[in-house]
């Protein structure tokens, strides 16, 4: 199997896993923004913009040391398996602890103290989720791509069936029927937090499933091995947090930076959340992306034409991060309906937050110059830098421009991140990426974007439908007669 079809066939089965169980999850977007008002929305935004920066607290880039050391000095496999697992489960053990003791206090000072039961339950959800990132990772190592696939997607069902019965089904029994057996399990006065419950049983049955992998403590704790480990890890931290911020502190910020009072605040929060999960085809092609390639390019290093696959990669993935720019940019006047009416107030900020993700996917291709010369501690200097630039535009642009400002300052960080990693990377790692080809293509696909929205509906234009059909097409058009030589060129095989 060539090199690029196998990346392509593992980043499929993680994609198409990523797409299905996203689509469930996507179904979850319609029935909150229906159910629940903005405002409401928001508070779950809000806590899942707190999950992200946990995520990483709790996991301490153990993830990526993983798969850095398995392989590496010969490693014993198992041992930094369990090696990183056991100290995972001790960070999550003391945590938990921490959280029992100053539940209220916490849930206090975040304005929720009538609701102590949002913090609890959104905790436990993050210990289970990072606990079970180990094994998940170890599946990954051994391209056990169906086997991680079916789990996510069961995770997500359940979610969505629970999600369902919690805010839809038990309502509408008890309205019918107020002594329905459902009685004894569903208070209405709980609201939103039926879907941090409905989270969190889905997380202890994952947690269930992946059981048997936590008998792989049995291989014990290297302390040479954990040291080694964390020093490469703890930079991915910096990064990971510097990421985290760049991705969700927006949603953290526009609670206590817009300028209205809490309630207004928080409905435009969740304005702005349930816009962003518009973008969701990028981020999660992103995502099933970032599962393949991060084992792929750490195994293909070593390789002669290591660096030409990987300008090919990028290449290909920035063709496909377009046409998911056109698709959704381009059916804006479909797509919009996956929201609830109050939530359409946000639509402009949709082509704005997909380019910002497109930037993003680069910077993840980018960023293997760093990872596989061990220069972690610069990859966490470009963080930091794309860190601190979403801190300050946020604070100077939300209180005048409210989450349009969020979105205009997620774009201009991941773009300078782009352009910071490429310098780098060329100097400690230089690959020839092809930039013509690839900024060519991302601005055909803005000017695309926006000859759509000037471009009269006169002549054979009067069906907005076909001219965002023929646009696309065009786009479609270009790309195989650009690339035609090298799709119809085979490639080597070769076996990783």
């Amino acid at each position: 199997m060539g090199i690029i079809k196998k990346l392509v066939s593992q980043t499929a089965i993680y994609g198409l896993s990523s797409i299905f169980g996203r689509f469930l999850n996507y179904l979850l977007v319609p029935l909150y923004t229906y159910y629940f008002s903005a405002a409401e929305y928001g508070v779950v935004s809000e806590f899942y913009a707190y999950a992200g920066f946990f995520s990483v607290l709790l996991l301490l880039g153990f993830e990526t040391g993983y798969f850095r050391f398995r392989d590496k000095e010969n490693t014993q496999r198992d041992v930094a398996y369990s090696t990183a697992l056991l100290f995972i489960l001790l960070i999550n053990c003391v945590f938990l602890a921490v959280i029992m003791a100053v539940n209220q206090q916490l849930s206090s000072a975040l304005s929720y103290s009538h609701h102590p039961e949002y913090v609890l339950c959104f905790s436990s959800i993050l210990i289970l989720d990072a606990i079970a990132a180990i094994p998940f990772a170890r599946l990954r190592a051994e391209n056990k791509a169906v086997l991680f696939a079916s789990i996510k997607i069961f995770e997500i069902l359940i979610t969505v069936l629970l999600s369902l019965f919690f805010i839809v089904y038990c309502p509408k029994l008890l309205a019918n029927n107020p002594d329905a057996w459902v009685k004894s399990v569903y208070k209405p006065e709980l609201g939103i937090s039926y879907i941090f419950l409905a989270n969190l049983i889905a997380s202890a049955f994952k947690f269930m499933v992946l059981f048997p992998q936590l008998l792989g403590l049995r291989w014990g704790f290297n302390l040479a091995l954990f040291n080694k480990m964390w020093r490469y890890s703890l930079p991915m931290v910096v990064i990971g947090f510097a990421g985290i911020i760049n991705e969700v502190l927006d949603r953290a910020l526009l609670k206590y930076l817009l300028p209205y009072d809490l309630q207004t605040n928080l409905q435009m929060l969740g304005i702005y959340s349930a816009c962003y999960k518009l973008s969701v085809l990028m981020t999660l092609f992103i995502q099933a992306f970032r599962f393949a390639a991060e084992p792929f390019f750490f195994a293909y290093a070593d390789k002669n034409d290591a660096k030409e696959v990987y300008a090919k990669v990028l290449k290909y993935f920035v063709i496909f991060c377009v046409f998911i720019f056109l698709l959704v940019t381009l059916f804006l006047d479909f797509f919009k309906y996956f929201l609830g009416e109050e939530f359409r107030a946000g639509l402009t900020i949709v082509p704005i937050l997909l380019m910002a993700n497109l930037f993003l996917g680069i910077y993840v291709n980018l960023s293997i110059w760093y990872k596989l010369t061990d220069k972690t501690l610069l990859g966490a200097f470009v963080s930091i830098l794309g860190a601190l630039i979403t801190v300050g535009l946020n604070l100077w642009w939300i209180p005048s421009l409210g989450y349009v400002g969020s979105a205009w300052a997620t774009l201009v960080c991941y773009s300078f991140m782009v352009i910071v990693s490429y310098s780098l990377g060329q100097f400690y790692y230089p690959v020839a990426y092809d930039l013509k080809r690839i900024l060519g293509y991302i601005v055909l696909g803005v000017s695309l974007y926006f000859l759509r929205s000037v471009l009269p509906f006169n002549a054979g234009w009067q069906n907005p439908l076909l001219l965002s059909a023929s646009l696309l097409a065009l786009y479609l058009l270009v790309v195989f007669l650009f690339e035609k030589s090298l799709l119809k060129k085979p490639i080597q095989s070769r076996v990783i």
